[in-house]
């Protein structure tokens, strides 16, 4: 499916711009109109699609009307079918995720001496991870530092981080590349032998480490290798549907659902990670989402509704460059990588508009800007807008077969469309990429509930309230490698009390008494596209 006859009249105006913006640069914002054109564009800025959380530790904040939702929905358990008076399964480490953060908490912990159990929606590394395309942050470059790279990512959470984990997150670094490498994870290289990094948007210094465009994909490969020589049990399509606490507040395992056999399972557990990714498949606000069939929420509702205090959940971050045509590929994720390398981003003039290495938040909402009170923006046939990547200025400015040389998995998924990445633009819309907040944590992962951990994108505080690309791949492996040691540690000390959902009881009364009803149950566990049309939700999120 080549581009549409609609669509022609606006490519042939970008390729008559392209001469003239080789080695032209749309000036960077400045703070205040960064803060101006976030506040009118961004979608975390729609009040109206928010709302106040009126259960739990949170009790009294805004957050995305979906997630609240779950938040008051009733668990999906029916207590009767549950028997907690025997486990099917004990363990000192219970791992509930596979993704990157998931998988090296539990090699970690395994590499302590504690006894591991992962249990996973899906197959084992099936995540967000695995889809990962752009790299992983860290100071690598002696032109480089850690200090440099904490400036940068606070600055691009617009100040809201929290000191120590960034302080932690920069300074574990370099090590987490090389520990990655040590396993086999085969980095880009430069012809002296050292780490090819490139600079992703919102930082000051090229610091990020990829294998091509699969970079996710490629340490996952090499994880899950290791997990299968380390003989760690892996209970695939093993959700987990709620967290089992003890008589004294303490997260003591969990229980899951076993899809294959349709009945639950429990785990006692001395210590318990949840690293259950983000919430990309509620849709907020109607975006599409590049995040994996999995991303649902989970492990927010079961946290929250054990006790665990929320950070930033009203934050989201939508990926400025997300495919907007074909329509087959709606969502899915093109990585900074290629801004990075000189592609350039216009309207339907072929215009530059912003700097294409604008943090995330603000190029999104410089192109939703551009699609809305401009009207500069590229309508399709079934008319969504977007706007255009200019691909092909990447062999412009940095040689003919750069493209294909760095590029080739995005080339590949283009083609099968008929559209060639390499002569002709593509066209992209902000799509929902990751969750900025989550559960709040300490610098070894611990939630405010003794024993239980969260690692990865389901914890909140790292990266504020915007996250600069790159530090997401960081993210995991630095909490899920801090997690799974303080796990290994505490699970020597631990013994374990009576099990209970309690909790469960407790959050079915309240909202009962509060007179909340709900039409779901939580957590979702798989959405629900049966009546959902994609089209429509994009159009109604780009009419917001």
């Amino acid at each position: 499916m080549a581009y549409p006859v609609e669509m022609m009249d606006s490519i042939r105006r970008v390729e008559a711009t392209r001469s003239s913006r080789v080695g032209a640069n749309f000036p960077r914002l400045d703070p205040d109109a960064k803060k101006e054109l976030l506040e009118t564009y961004h979608p975390d800025f729609r009040l109206s699609k928010k709302r106040e959380i009126r259960i739990g530790e949170n009790k009294g904040e805004l957050a995305p009307e979906e997630l609240v939702n779950l938040l008051e929905s009733p668990s999906r358990i029916e207590l009767d079918q549950v028997d907690l008076s025997r486990a099917d399964y004990t363990t000192d480490v219970l791992v509930i995720g596979s993704g990157g953060a998931g998988v090296t908490a539990a090699l970690t912990a395994r590499e302590q001496g504690a006894k591991v159990l992962i249990a996973t929606k899906l197959r084992l590394g099936d995540s967000n991870t695995i889809m990962a395309e752009g790299g992983i942050g860290a100071a690598t470059d002696p032109a480089d530092s850690p200090v440099i790279h904490y400036i940068d990512t606070v600055a691009g959470g617009r100040f809201k981080n929290v000191p120590e984990l960034v302080e932690a997150l920069v300074c574990d670094a370099p090590f987490i590349v090389d520990w990655l490498t040590g396993l086999g994870v085969n980095f880009d290289r430069r012809p002296d032998g050292s780490y090819f990094t490139h600079m992703p948007a919102g930082h000051s210094r090229k610091r990020s480490h990829s294998i091509k465009d699969l970079t996710g994909l490629e340490i996952m490969r090499v994880l899950c290798d290791e997990v299968r020589n380390q003989q760690i049990q892996a209970l695939e399509f093993c959700p987990a549907v709620e967290l089992l606490l003890d008589e004294n507040g303490r997260c003591g395992g969990a229980v899951l659902y076993n899809f294959d056999i349709n009945r639950y399972v429990v785990v006692r557990a001395k210590t318990t990670l949840v690293a259950t990714g983000g919430i990309g498949r509620l849709h907020i606000q109607g975006f599409p989402t590049s995040n994996h069939y999995g991303a649902t929420a989970d492990g927010l509702v079961m946290a929250y509704r054990a006790g665990a205090r929320l950070l930033y959940i009203g934050y989201i971050q939508y990926h400025p460059t997300g495919v907007a045509w074909p329509e087959q590929m709606l969502g899915l994720l093109i990585s900074e990588a290629l801004r990075a390398q000189g592609a350039q981003v216009v309207n339907d003039r072929g215009e530059l508009f912003v700097d294409r290495l604008e943090t995330r938040d603000a190029l999104s909402s410089a192109i939703i800007r551009e699609c809305g009170q401009r009207g500069k923006g590229v309508v399709t046939p079934t008319a969504m807008q977007g706007v255009w990547l200019d691909t092909p200025m990447i062999d412009i400015l940095c040689g003919e077969g750069t493209f294909m040389h760095r590029f080739a998995g995005i080339h590949s998924r283009y083609m099968k469309y008929g559209i060639d990445p390499i002569q002709e633009p593509i066209l992209v819309y902000p799509t929902q990429h990751y969750q900025n907040g989550g559960v709040r944590i300490d610098i070894r992962g611990e939630t405010n509930l003794p024993n239980l951990f969260m690692a990865g994108e389901v914890s909140g505080g790292v990266h504020g309230h915007n996250r600069l690309g790159s530090n997401s791949l960081l993210d995991i492996f630095v909490f899920g490698r801090r997690a799974g040691r303080a796990m290994a540690e505490r699970a020597a000390d631990v013994q374990l009390g009576r099990p209970s959902l309690e909790h469960v009881q407790k959050h079915a009364r309240l909202l009962e008494e509060m007179g909340i009803a709900s039409e779901t149950v939580s957590p979702l566990l798989l959405p629900d596209y049966r009546f959902e049309k994609a089209l429509s939700t994009v159009q109604h999120a780009q009419s917001a």
